[in-house]
This record gives C-alpha cells, sequence and structure tokens, in this order.
C-alpha cells in the first residue's frame, strides 16, 4: 500500500507536468488535438489523487503504523471521524490534501469554461497544473505521506494532537483550504488573460464566481477557527492574531477588496490594472500563508515545525511566481488602459478606491507585523514580540473606519453625488447613528471603542434598511403586492447587489459582537466545595470533583451549578483531560451557558483532588454569539448573490402575496429561539498545568493589565500571555508578577525587570518603541501615508484628466440633464 501511494503521487507530478507541456505547446502551435489531450490529462491528476487520498485513508483506517505519517497522527483507540481527518491533521497529508482539492476545482473550473472561454482555457490548465507540481514536488522530494519504518513497525500510533480531536477540525482546516486553494483559479484566468491579451471583462466574468466562493469559505474557515479558538484554548477569547490566524486573514484583505473594486472595473471600466494585481497578491498571500504555517519561519502553537528546506523551496516558488506575473503585467499595461476617469470625489468610485487602500493597508500591515519578529532576529539578532495590544492598537481604527464606509458607500452614486443627493441619503442613517450614540451616552456607556461601533452599527443598518425599503416601495407601485414580498421580488430580480446588502447587515452584528468584548467581565479564584463566585448576572457553586477513566484519557471533572439573576439554570462540569499517550499536554474541558445577550464560560484551571478544592476562571462574554450569527447572515447573503437570477426570480414568483411576511417572521423567530437557547458545551483547550496547580489570581486592574503585557517564556504554549497561558511556567511568572505589584513597581519598572531578566525585550506583549524596535511603529504609518498619497494622486490625475479633455458642449444645461438622469439610471442598476 506505501509503495502504492508513493507511485501515484510520481504519476501524478509526471501527468501534471505533461498537461502543462501539452497545453502550451498546443496553444502555441494551435494544435487542438494537443490541447486536448493536456486537458485529458489534467483530469487525470484528479482521479490519480482521489485514488492517492482514498489509500492513505485506508492507511488510517486499518491502522498501519509502517506508515510514518499514520503512526504520528492516528492510533488504535482514536474515533474513526477523527482518524479519517488525521489525512490533513499533520504536514505531509495536507500538502496532499492541497492539491486533492486544487484538481477538483481546477477540473470544474476548466469544465464549465471550455467553451465560454475556449483560449483562455490552455493556459488555464498549464498555471493549475504548474501550481500542482510545485506541491507534488514537495511531497515526491521532501514530505512524502507514504514514507515507512524500514525495521520496528511500531504496535500502537502516537496518536493525533488531543487539539484536533475536536468536531470544529473535522470542517475548520478544509474550509481554509477550499478558501486558499480556490484563489488559484482567478490566477489562472488572470495569468491566461495576461499571456494571450484577451484582456476585456470577460476573465472577470469567469472569476467573479470562483473568487466570491472562494471568499465564502475562506471566511467560514476563519469564523471556525474563531469558535475553535473560543472553546479549544480556554482563555475566553476568540482571535489572538496570532500567526496561523494571520495567515488566514491576509488573503482575505485582499479578496475582499478584488470583490468590491471589480464592481467598479465591470460599470466604469476602471482600476483595471489594479484588480489584476490584487488577483496576483490575493494568490501570492495564500502560498506566502501556507509558508509560514509550514516552514517555521513564525512561532505559533498551530504551526507544523521549523523545516529549513521547505522555507527554502517556498521561497524559490514565491520569487518565480512574482517575478513572472508581475512581469506579464507590466508587459500587458499598454492593453490595461482605463476607459474612464475618475468624475467626483464624492462617488462610489471614490469610496471604493478608499474601502480598497484601507484593506490594502491592512493586508500588509498585518503582514509586516507577524514577520517583524523574524526580521528583528534576522536584522537584530534579537526575536521580539508582537502581540494582540500592537494588533489592536491599529486594528481598532482601522476596523471602525471600514464599518462606517460599509454604510457610506452604498449611498453615493456612480460618477458624481449632488448636494440633493447627499441630503436625501445620509439624512436617515446619520440620525440613527446619532440616536444611538446619544441613548448610550445617557445610559452611562464609558467605552469609546464599543460606542463608536455601536453607532456606526446603526448608521450602517440604517443605511441598508433604506435601500431595502425604498427599492421594494418602487417595485411595489409597479407589482401591487406587499412590502415584504416586493423586497424579496427585489432581491431576486438583482441578487448581487441585494446579497451584497445582506452580507454587509451580517457585517454588522459581527461588529457588534466585537463590541461586545469591551464590557467582559471576568473572575479567577480558588474555591472550595459550596463556595460561590458572581460575575456579572451569573453566578457559580463548586459543588465537587470527580475523576474518571476510559481507554483514551483521564477525566477530571468539577462539578458545579450555575445561577442566573439568583435562578438556577442548570449543572456545568468544566473539565481537564490527562490522555494516556500526551500525559505532558493535558486539555481543559470548557464549559458554556449561551444566551442570545452572554456566555457563561468557565474553565477548569488548578484542582486539587484531595480537598476538592479547585481553581477556576469564570468570564461573562456578552454578545459573544452575534459574532456566529453574523456570519450565518454573511454567508446567507453571499449564496444570495451567488444563485443564477432565474432561479431567485422563480422562486420569487411562486411566493403568494402575503406569505412571506409569515415566512419571514418564522425565520427570524427561529434565529431568535436560536440564539436564547442556553446550552452547555464541553471542548478541549490546549494546557500545561499539573494536577494540583493553583492559579495565582490577578488582585488588581493594574496586575491583570499587566499579565496582558507579558507573554509566557515556556517555549512550548505558542508565546501566550500570562492572562492566557495556563502552563507551570507562567504560573510562576504571574506570581513573580504579583510579587513585584506588591512592592509597588510601575509599569515601566515592570516591563524592565522583565528584560533585564531575559536579556531581551522577548517577554513584552509589545516592542518598546525605541530603537530598532521604532521599524515596527514607523512602517505602518510610512505606508499608510504613502498609500493614501498614491491613492489621492492617482484620483487627482483622473479627476483633472477628464477635466482637462471636457468640451463646451458637457458644460450645457442640456448635457446636466443627461447626466442627472444617467446617474439616476446607474444607481438602479445592480
Amino acid at each position: 500500500m506505501p509503495a502504492l501511494g508513493t507511485f501515484l503521487l510520481l504519476t501524478c507530478f509526471v501527468v501534471a507536468a505533461y498537461a502543462a507541456t501539452a497545453c502550451l505547446a498546443g496553444a502555441r502551435r494551435q494544435s487542438t488535438r494537443l490541447t486536448e489531450s493536456g486537458i485529458g490529462a489534467f483530469y487525470l491528476v484528479t482521479a490519480l489523487m482521489s485514488v492517492a487520498s482514498a489509500v492513505i485513508m485506508y492507511a488510517f483506517v486499518t491502522d498501519s503504523y509502517s506508515i510514518k505519517y499514520v503512526d504520528r497522527y492516528s492510533d488504535a483507540a482514536q474515533p474513526l471521524i477523527f482518524k479519517l481527518t488525521a489525512y490533513w491533521g499533520g504536514l505531509d497529508g495536507s500538502i496532499m490534501f492541497w492539491v486533492l482539492l486544487l484538481s477538483v476545482f481546477g477540473a470544474i473550473a476548466v469544465r464549465n469554461s471550455r467553451e465560454s472561454h475556449r483560449e483562455l482555457i490552455p493556459y488555464v490548465v498549464a498555471v493549475i497544473a504548474i501550481v500542482e507540481m510545485f506541491f507534488l514536488f514537495l511531497m515526491v522530494v521532501h514530505n512524502n505521506p507514504f514514507e515507512t519504518y524500514l525495521a520496528d513497525i511500531p504496535p500502537d500510533g502516537q496518536g493525533l494532537n488531543p487539539l484536533l480531536q475536536n468536531v470544529y477540525m473535522v470542517i475548520h482546516p478544509p474550509s481554509l483550504y477550499i478558501g486558499f486553494v480556490g484563489m488559484t483559479i482567478p490566477f489562472a484566468f488572470g495569468m491566461a488573460a495576461l499571456a494571450t491579451g484577451y484582456l476585456d471583462d470577460s476573465w472577470l466574468r469567469a472569476v467573479r464566481r470562483w473568487t466570491m466562493v472562494s471568499w465564502l469559505f475562506l471566511s467560514l474557515g476563519l469564523t471556525l477557527g474563531m469558535i475553535w479558538a473560543y472553546e479549544e484554548l480556554g482563555w475566553g477569547g476568540y482571535w489572538g492574531w496570532d500567526p496561523v490566524e494571520n495567515a488566514g486573514l491576509l488573503p482575505w484583505f485582499t479578496a475582499t477588496a478584488f470583490l468590491h473594486s471589480v464592481m467598479v472595473q465591470e460599470r466604469r471600466g476602471m482600476l483595471r490594472v489594479w484588480n489584476m494585481t490584487l488577483v496576483i497578491t490575493t494568490f501570492f498571500l495564500t502560498i506566502f500563508g501556507t509558508f509560514m504555517t509550514r516552514s517555521g519561519i513564525v512561532q505559533s502553537v498551530h504551526a507544523f515545525g521549523e523545516d529549513k528546506e521547505l522555507a527554502w523551496m517556498f521561497t524559490a516558488f514565491m520569487t518565480v511566481l512574482l517575478v513572472v506575473s508581475f512581469g506579464l503585467l507590466i508587459y500587458r499595461l499598454p492593453l490595461l488602459r482605463a476607459r474612464h476617469e475618475l468624475d467626483s470625489w464624492v462617488s462610489r468610485e471614490a469610496a471604493f478606491l478608499a474601502n480598497n487602500w484601507i484593506l490594502l493597508f491592512s493586508a500588509m500591515f498585518v503582514l509586516f507585523a507577524t514577520m517583524f519578529p523574524t526580521l528583528s532576529e534576522a536584522v537584530a539578532g534579537e526575536r521580539l514580540t508582537v502581540g494582540p495590544p500592537f494588533f489592536n492598537k491599529w486594528m481598532l481604527p482601522i476596523g471602525l473606519a471600514l464599518l462606517l464606509l460599509t454604510g457610506v458607500g452604498p449611498l453615493l452614486a456612480w460618477r458624481k453625488s449632488t448636494i440633493d443627493n447627499l441630503r436625501h441619503q445620509f439624512q436617515w442613517p446619520i440620525l440613527a447613528a446619532l440616536v444611538t450614540g446619544g441613548g448610550l451616552l445617557a445610559l452611562g456607556v464609558r467605552v469609546w471603542s464599543s460606542g463608536i461601533c455601536f453607532a456606526l452599527s446603526a448608521f450602517v443598518t440604517a443605511t441598508m434598511v433604506q435601500e431595502f425599503v425604498r427599492g421594494a416601495r418602487v417595485r411595489q407601485q409597479y407589482s401591487g403586492s406587499d412590502l415584504v414580498t416586493s423586497a424579496i421580488g427585489l432581491v431576486a430580480r438583482n441578487q448581487r447587489r441585494y446579497g451584497g446588502y445582506i452580507v454587509h447587515l451580517g457585517i454588522v452584528l459581527m461588529a457588534l459582537g466585537f463590541a461586545g468584548d469591551g464590557f467582559k467581565q471576568e473572575e479567577q479564584l480558588l474555591l472550595k466545595p459550596g463556595q460561590s463566585v458572581a460575575v456579572g448576572p451569573y453566578s457559580v457553586r463548586h459543588d465537587g470533583i470527580a475523576i474518571t477513566q476510559d481507554a483514551q484519557k483521564q477525566m477530571v471533572t468539577a462539578r458545579m451549578t450555575a445561577f442566573r439573576d439568583g435562578k438556577e439554570i442548570g449543572p456545568i462540569s468544566p473539565a481537564k483531560w490527562f490522555y494516556n499517550k500526551r500525559t505532558e499536554e493535558p486539555t481543559t474541558e470548557v464549559a458554556i451557558q449561551r444566551s442570545i445577550g452572554y456566555d457563561l464560560y468557565v474553565v477548569l484551571a488548578g484542582f486539587d483532588a484531595e480537598q476538592q478544592s479547585a481553581t477556576f476562571h469564570v468570564v461573562v462574554n456578552p454578545l459573544v454569539n452575534w459574532i456566529w450569527v453574523g456570519f450565518g447572515i454573511m454567508a446567507i447573503g453571499t449564496l444570495i448573490a451567488l444563485l443564477p437570477e432565474r432561479a431567485l426570480a422563480t422562486a420569487a414568483v411562486k411566493v403568494p402575496s402575503g406569505a412571506a411576511t409569515g415566512s419571514t417572521t418564522s425565520v427570524l423567530l427561529l434565529l431568535v429561539l436560536f440564539g436564547a437557547s442556553a446550552f452547555p458545551v464541553h471542548v478541549h483547550a490546549q494546557g500545561h498545568v499539573e494536577g494540583a496547580t493553583t492559579v495565582i489570581v490577578p488582585m488588581s486592574p493594574f496586575e491583570r493589565e499587566m499579565q496582558g503585557q507579558i507573554v509566557c517564556m515556556c517555549g512550548t504554549c505558542g508565546r501566550q500571555r500570562l492572562s492566557e497561558c495556563t502552563c507551570g511556567t507562567a504560573e510562576q511568572m504571574r506570581v513573580e508578577l504579583a510579587g513585584l505589584v506588591k512592592k509597588g513597581y510601575t509599569r515601566d519598572q515592570v516591563l524592565d525587570y522583565y528584560v533585564q531578566k531575559y536579556g531581551s525585550q522577548e517577554p513584552l506583549a509589545m516592542p518598546i518603541d525605541k530603537g530598532f524596535n521604532r521599524l515596527a511603529w514607523a512602517v505602518p504609518y510610512a505606508v499608510g501615508v504613502a498609500g493614501a498619497m498614491f491613492a489621492g494622486a492617482a484620483a487627482f490625475r483622473w479627476s483633472r484628466r477628464r477635466h482637462d479633455a471636457e468640451t463646451p458642449v458637457l458644460e450645457s444645461t442640456q448635457a446636466e440633464a443627461w447626466h442627472k438622469k444617467l446617474d439616476e439610471e446607474l444607481r438602479d442598476l445592480d
């Protein structure tokens, strides 16, 4: 079986090489037979990879421990579902899974576009086949998942990492991989368009749906990763700016920018070079993200480990990719001239330009901050830490700016917005934002970032509701149906526009969930049986500790009772699991009571079985579930935008007048009931605690703040902050920090103490602004200012060129009337 698997990988590499060569030669010689043979070989790669994947999965199911990969990620006691998902649980298998997905996606894309884009298909096949060859080459020469032991075959495997034995790991990695791999399709069509010179907008139509599908799966993967971190890592949060998290976020930023700017090219023939640049950049960032997580160049609890040979292979591939891609782009610049110019700074095109600039700046900032520790080690010989405080300092205002643009963009007209138009469009959204802000001030809300987020969310929501209501009323006048039915018909007739609005509503709900973090409450303390602790509207009582055993692990479970507003809401059972084969890595089982407004989140941080006492980390997270609901709304909007127009139009015709109101109410009621239902959730979380550990409880807000400014120095927990990490080293550092606070140390004195103790700034979660570290602070400013100047100069050049070319005729009253009418018609189009 291992020999068969290796043979299949070698055969795939040869077949992919033939597919690329035959298609390129066929296109150059205009030989249809040669091109068709290359396409056939391209399909054969999909079949061969499917068989190879079946072989490795069969090896996992049958416990073939002679294969090293199976031995490292499976054992006899492992449940079947996790044996199957172990396929992508390690480095070798994840690369193989990548090639499988790429071959399937590529075959579907080529099959669907062979007739409509016949001139591009040979080059599309060649580009995808070359990418397949690179990953197949990695497996053949360096990371063969079918590599075997020459002797001493182990009787049982080492087992999958307990962190990965979670239902989200069944869906989360494949979703991210689909998002990453799917971005290859737009890149392949873009390269084909550049190679052939067929640079009209037809290639955009070929890739827009693929980009939306990939963006949806990438968003799903990121959201599932947030849920996994929330329920798996046991620190009460969902996003820690870990390098592996950032690797998935980078292409999401640029893909989002492309989905907005592509509308400008379709409507106005502008941003053609920019859109091609975004396609190349997005694909490059998927490869770079894969490089970061698999080469060991960054330190993360999620990374696959350090591999210098693999790093050099990726570096060579990325260098060739950038040189060839941007070389073709520069070569074809004369064919990519914009057909129109920017007519006004107060227009939807200008809003999209600002949106794109901020999204690209976000990607570049996250990339720079993620790689800065590696850069500092290479240049200054000292590996610094860039933690959540540094990221949040920058990304908080950026996120608020993007939320504002989400509401502003739909209110502006294409080409130019008049004063009357602005007054008519903005009055209700601005009023909603002012009323919300005033209400928050009256209620005593003093968290500025959350308050602004709530006000902007009201602004965006009012914008979307206004767009739906005004459009539905116009349709109601012609159809005679009720308002809700008219709104459904409106969406059916213009699903891209209104599906996008639904996506924006989902983003608003997610923003509300993020803003809720500003009101988070938590306590950490030691409880004996019968004692309780109150946090916010909740209280929990510790009833005792139970110890049980199964085939895989020993389980230490705390029996607790939860109350809300004095009323019992049920038992909760946070626990700690000690796996037999990974005794050095016990896991923490988080108990969560969910509701629409709050989550009660309880972690068993330490225990004493003899005394039946335990240390608990109790967190109340407001509005966190709106993040998951918001993603659901965002996914629905994306699916609506993806559906063929006839599908929605037919469905809208079949809905009787008035029936839509009842069905919509039912759906909303189901969402509310789902969100309001409180139920316990038991999940894993990585820990390195000893059986009778007691976590030191911070006694003051200052001590809590400093626990968030210092990172654990154990070297195995992914450099988590002291406020998050539960390993023994983190406990000792918390004891030490508590002593410093009691002695009256200031913030600067505490930071200096740890810098002097460890001989570097590595223990700090955010680099001090001096010396080489100033680069971390200066570069984002420089990039932001340079990008703003470039965007402004480009917009000024476009607008001035158009102004110089205007004729006296265009200044006449009749021309102004035609322009006004054209603006109104363009606004009603998709």
